[in-house]
């Protein structure tokens, strides 16, 4: 179960951070909003539990960005937006976090950089020397490394996320992506995401793949 006053905590920290300690406006008002979302019905991968997990691996890379705060705020909103028949929830996500931002009096330069991240998390292909978005991105994929069990947890989640497309579309369509992933040079982007988690993740695309068997 996850403990919702802990991420209330946590956002609060976040937000006075970027703030510089200013205390208004009241931080718990936007965290009750977008953890509503985080718990919304259709998610079964993207839940609070997803969220919970990339501010964790944000705070384990967080010596490897440029200003982690930036980066623990764009976890809160990258998948903010998800609707798993859409294809533009990065974009919506990133969008609210324009909106919201500010209001919650974030400057302006620090808001950019968090709908920058947010939308990066379309693709995870973060430019050479982006070590925030190299940063979200590992936290993002870091499930891909999972103990065995916890991968295929996560896989069934993603497919009940995804119900209503057929079986052998949703095969094609996974397999494709799991090819695209195997086939990069590098699957993580921070020295100790390729360190620690590039081989097992590569194991369990692997396995996956050959289990989808298309």
């Amino acid at each position: 179960m996850t403990d919702l006053d802990a991420l209330r905590s946590r956002w609060a920290r976040t937000l006075l951070a970027v703030r510089r300690g200013v205390a208004e406006p009241d931080a718990a008002p936007y965290a009750e909003n977008l953890l509503r979302r985080w718990s919304e019905p259709q998610r079964r991968y993207h839940t609070v539990g997803h969220l919970v997990a990339v501010l964790d691996h944000v705070d384990r890379l967080a010596a490897y960005a440029d200003d982690p705060d930036a980066v623990r705020l764009a976890a809160w909103f990258h998948d903010a937006v998800y609707r798993p028949e859409h294809s533009e929830n990065e974009e919506r996500s990133a969008r609210l976090a324009e909106r919201a931002l500010p209001e919650a009096g974030v400057e302006r330069a620090t808001t950019a950089e968090v709908a920058r991240l947010v939308r990066l998390t379309a693709d995870h292909a973060p430019a050479p020397g982006d070590a925030n978005g190299a940063v979200l991105c590992d936290a993002d994929l870091a499930i891909l490394a999972a103990p065995e069990e916890t991968y295929a947890t996560y896989t069934a989640a993603v497919r009940a996320e995804y119900a209503f497309v057929p079986e052998q579309v949703f095969r094609t369509a996974r397999a494709a992506l799991l090819r695209q992933l195997l086939g990069q040079e590098r699957m993580f982007r921070t020295p100790y995401g390729e360190r620690t988690w590039a081989e097992a993740a590569r194991r369990n695309l692997r396995g996956e793949l050959a289990r989808l068997d298309v």
